[in-house]
């Protein structure tokens, strides 16, 4: 018997996407989507912004440059967006994969370990702090919002880009927080390769087939 696999659309905009345009499209995509809408992935790298998220505290943003900063409606502190760097938007469904925003979360963490594992790096989940570390070091962080049911933002993961404007901030709240990427870890690959396996893994714990939008 042949079974018909539902789509995972995959949106992958040329260059880099500014933050906040990018921001309010997903905002307007969720507030007209309905259930019939497919899910979408979104993924961009940003220009340097620094995003802070509905718990975020000003006084985490340290060291003022002339990177923006921009407030915005996801779970979380403060982190940076940058060129050579994962950003991954899930633009999903819960209620038609029976997730909670708990379960989503450790889904999208489980990806992010598997994919590391799958290049021989032990990632770790720490109690009480989002996101991914590799000895004691974070390289991935994750942030949501949901309204009516349906997810946006979602994950980024550190792969070759410039590190120092971690420097400038507490990440993710956490004062002296260090911060690595897949580069100082041994990974020559690069953001789209490692983009791509990363969806993978997304898309088969999702049980979605991913597809060019």
């Amino acid at each position: 018997m042949s079974t018909v696999s539902t789509p995972l659309l995959v949106r992958k905009p040329a260059g880099l996407s500014d933050y906040l345009s990018t921001w309010q499209a997903m905002q307007q995509f969720t507030r007209e989507r309905d259930q019939e809408t497919m899910d979408e992935l979104w993924l961009v790298q940003h220009p340097p912004v620094f995003t802070l998220g509905l718990a975020g505290k000003p006084e985490h943003l340290i060291a003022p440059s002339s990177i923006p900063v921009i407030p915005v409606d996801r779970g979380g502190q403060i982190t940076y967006h940058g060129p050579g760097q994962i950003v991954l938007y899930l633009l999903l469904d819960l209620r038609r994969h029976h997730l909670t925003v708990k379960g989503l979360v450790s889904l999208m963490e489980q990806a992010l370990l598997e994919l590391l594992a799958q290049h021989h790096i032990t990632g770790e989940r720490l109690p009480g702090a989002p996101g991914i570390y590799v000895g004691g070091a974070k390289i991935a962080a994750l942030g949501l919002r949901i309204q009516r049911g349906y997810s946006y933002h979602g994950l980024s993961l550190n792969v070759d880009l410039d590190l120092a404007p971690f420097r400038q901030i507490n990440p993710c709240g956490f004062a002296g927080l260090p911060v690595t990427r897949t580069l100082d870890l041994g990974l020559p690959e690069s953001c789209d390769t490692l983009a791509t396996q990363l969806i993978a893994q997304l898309a088969a714990l999702l049980r979605l087939d991913p597809v060019p939008a």
